[in-house]
């Protein structure tokens, strides 16, 4: 069951039209958990999206993206503006993702915000690049956690849980029954 979460950051996830043909997104889930959330595409037709709209002076506006002028989201980040965070988060694979980052000139004056926190997890929605690549699931509830604490995030962590336990079933594996051995193999299954 997807929670509902009324929280006063607001989220806008900009996902690339092809990456919400995959049953692997975990973006959407985000956006059906928090009710003060947006879906923008981007990628469906040779038109671009305007998102200058979402630049208003009652969110302290921000993109989730680890550029090299990214700072680290952190409380004290958090605490440096008593506005409400709007949390832009680019969705899609990487190469996708990162076109927002440097094709929206609109946003080109949002200030980047990364998390340093390493993904735990032994088994991957899909393989990742880095030590620290998670699911986009997975790194919005990081960021809710550091700004709005342990409570919604874990909502969202149980939610991502049940979405990568429900594929790898899909695919025949059984996440409890998972040796640490296993997990490579498991991994490969998933990344077919």
């Amino acid at each position: 069951m997807i929670p509902k979460l009324n929280l006063k950051t607001r989220l806008c996830l900009v996902v690339h039209a092809k990456e919400l043909k995959r049953t692997t997104n975990t973006g959407r889930l985000a956006i059906q958990a928090l009710l003060n959330s947006e879906m923008r595409i981007r990628g469906a037709d040779q038109n671009a999206v305007d998102l200058s709209d979402l630049l208003t002076p009652q969110y302290r506006t921000v993109m989730f993206y680890p550029s090299d002028d990214a700072k680290e989201l952190t409380p004290e980040f958090v605490a440096q503006d008593p506005r409400p965070i709007q949390l832009i988060v680019p969705d899609g694979n990487w190469r996708q993702a990162s076109k927002v980052h440097y094709r929206h000139r609109e946003l080109k004056d949002v200030p980047r915000v990364m998390i340093k926190t390493p993904n735990q997890s032994p088994v991957h929605m899909r393989a990742e690049n880095t030590a620290e690549g998670m699911a986009t699931l997975q790194a919005i509830a990081e960021a809710i956690g550091v700004i709005e604490g342990d409570a919604p995030k874990e909502s969202l962590m149980k939610l991502y849980r049940a979405k990568l336990e429900g594929t790898l079933q899909g695919r025949g594996i059984k996440l409890e029954n998972l040796m640490p051995s296993d997990h490579n193999k498991a991994q490969q299954r998933l990344d077919r």
